[in-house]
């Protein structure tokens, strides 16, 4: 199978979820021995922080603008079995309009749909989304499941399937300690307003109270006065490569959900399928659905307030290598890149 992509960036990890995401799948695809080409625009913000220059799993387009590549993009779409548009793609529309044009499978990524189905609801126009709604698309896919399901069906989309985040395994998984990274309790995760509330919760409120305790946050995008305490340290950007070693360097680490997306619920990030791959206990923020995910208490640690996160983290060692373990299987059962690439390849087939 050929799959053309038009994406936000699957070259730098830098101040998003797409990325890991996008080199894991396509990863495993390739595997299979499917062929996929990617098109990103060339954005400073990204070249900039870029951790990613080419690979043998995939083609990488960059580009400066639309013009550029729209023949190329045009040839490329002429024996695909599939274009694939996702949410946050520099020139969405230009490429559906191309995509609508070929004669391969019609596909929406939305890895962002609480946020698109939030802005929709504000009045906003969400600048990715096809302004005549999903229903000329042959299939559209989200990265959140549940309800969002039906309000992407009330958009128009006719043919409509949740595609998870996954891990690659061969990249995560348990490596020796750094002590660099070396924590009681780690978070990595972008900056976003939305998360901040549990985040004081569960994060910086238990540092607060365990002032002996080092804790450790990764991740860009921190405002100037973002509260930290003196046990909490800061790494601006964890890169990829980076990211067994920082979990495997906790004792326990910590996931928190956008809000936006906790709201609708069936949203496991991308980081939570690492950090269980890489066999570190996990302390989540809960939300509807993740139970489907990893089993609470024996996968997965849930806390809704202060008093829970402390709790966990004051388990025995024992109790948190247990729970961890647990989630490892888990993962590597039911949540790995060749899992969900056969996922995709089995909606695409139906949908041609």
């Amino acid at each position: 199978m050929k799959l053309v992509i038009f994406g936000l960036t699957v070259s730098s990890s830098w101040g998003n979820g797409h990325a890991t995401l996008w080199r894991a799948l396509l990863s495993a695809l390739a595997k299979e021995g499917h062929r996929c080409v990617f098109f990103e625009r060339d954005r400073s913000f990204y070249r900039g922080h870029r951790d990613l220059h080419g690979s043998d799993a995939f083609e990488l387009v960059l580009y400066e603008s639309w013009p550029d590549i729209e023949e190329r993009s045009r040839q490329e779409l002429e024996n695909a079995d599939a274009g694939i548009v996702t949410s946050y793609c520099a020139d969405a529309l230009d490429a559906t309009a191309l995509l609508f044009r070929s004669h391969a499978a019609k596909v929406f990524y939305d890895l962002d749909a609480p946020m698109t189905l939030d802005r929709l609801e504000r009045g906003e126009t969400v600048e990715y989304l096809w302004p005549e709604g999903l229903g000329e698309f042959d299939l559209v896919l989200s990265y959140t499941g549940g309800t969002t399901l039906d309000a992407l069906r009330a958009l128009g989309a006719r043919n409509v399937h949740p595609l998870y985040g996954s891990v690659d395994p061969e990249a995560h998984r348990p490596v020796a300690q750094e002590s660099d990274y070396r924590c009681r309790l780690s978070y990595l995760g972008t900056y976003a307003a939305d998360r901040q509330e549990a985040l004081q919760r569960l994060f910086l409120a238990p540092a607060r109270r365990m002032p002996n305790a080092r804790f450790l946050l990764g991740g860009a995008q921190y405002p100037l006065d973002f509260p930290w305490s003196d046990n909490v340290w800061y790494q601006e950007h964890v890169p990829p490569p980076a990211h067994p070693a920082f979990f495997s360097s906790s004792d326990v680490t910590l996931n928190v959900t956008r809000g936006a997306m906790a709201k609708r619920g069936y949203c496991p990030s991308g980081r939570l399928f690492e950090a269980a791959a890489c066999g570190v206990p996990i302390l989540s923020d809960d939300w509807p659905g993740l139970s489907e995910f990893f089993k609470p208490d024996e996968e997965i640690l849930i806390a809704n307030d202060t008093e829970d996160a402390i709790g966990h983290l004051l388990k025995s060692a024992e109790e948190l290598t247990e729970v961890a373990a647990a989630a490892r299987r888990r993962v590597l059962r039911d949540h790995t890149a060749a899992v969900r690439a056969a996922e995709l390849v089995a909606f695409v087939e139906d949908a041609q």
